[in-house]
């Protein structure tokens, strides 16, 4: 089995109760600061491919640099590429916390789903 990959901002609460919920249920994970180490273009198509969601839910549509880049309107007229490329050049646009599994990939933290892996 591969090694389960946790992409975080430290200082999203929603991504101190996702690794606490890890870290209480014995799951193993490499960790990794979403700003610092920002996901490769290459990185996201493969997951984006892989969860079977569309591009827009990997948008933190609640960020400040969402609401600036006033992405609410311009994403319809990009394409997928452009997109993931947009996603790769600001770790703050990708919704955090992610949890990159061979059971799956999971945007966000809803107990319930991740219940479902572990």
């Amino acid at each position: 089995m591969s090694v389960n990959i946790f992409i975080e901002y430290p200082k999203c609460s929603t991504c101190k109760k996702a690794k606490k919920w890890l870290e209480e249920n014995k799951v193993e994970f490499i960790e990794r600061n979403i700003v610092a180490e920002t996901p490769s273009v290459k990185e996201l198509s493969e997951w984006i491919e892989k969860s079977g969601k569309d591009i827009k839910k990997w948008f933190n549509t609640s960020g400040l640099k969402y609401k600036e880049l006033n992405l609410k309107d311009k994403l319809a007229t990009l394409s997928d590429r452009e997109k993931i490329e947009l996603l790769a050049s600001y770790g703050m646009l990708i919704k955090r916390p992610l949890l990159i599994s061979d059971k799956g990939i999971f945007i966000g933290f809803k107990e319930e789903m991740w219940k479902i892996l572990y």
